[in-house]
């Protein structure tokens, strides 16, 4: 792939990290193919297409958060990434570091999201 399509996939990433602390979940799932999956965190249900995956993000919709891209490698169509997302559940401001994969389709849609993180990796700030 050429170096335009690699930095076009880092700046979909960049994106969605900062859609991940201010934007709607109608901006995230604009990111995504029609056909798209989501497994957040992996061995949790896989979420299939748009629609499932806007449910997913409606949660994010009325928490304060705070998110920070810190590593990101692309290469062809495949992305790997780690990010700090730091948000407020209920009264406990908690901080999460996942690092996450994606594949990318022919149009630089995301088509395929996992999110490699366990419940004991979110700890109280």
């Amino acid at each position: 792939m050429s170096t335009h399509t690699n930095d076009a996939a880092a700046d979909t990433i960049r994106r969605y990290v900062s859609l991940l602390e201010s934007g709607s979940a109608d901006d995230l799932v604009a990111l995504f193919a029609e056909d798209a999956t989501v497994e957040d965190p992996v061995g949790s249900a896989v979420r299939s297409g748009r629609e499932s995956i806007r449910e997913f993000f409606n949660t994010l919709e009325n928490l304060e958060r705070r998110t920070e891209l810190t590593i990101l490698r692309v290469v062809a169509d495949e992305a790997a990434f780690a990010f700090t997302i730091t948000f407020t559940a209920g009264d406990t401001p908690l901080c999460l570091q996942p690092i996450d994969t994606v594949m990318f389709n022919a149009n630089g849609e995301i088509r395929s999201l996992r999110s490699y993180f366990a419940p004991s990796d979110m700890t109280p700030v």
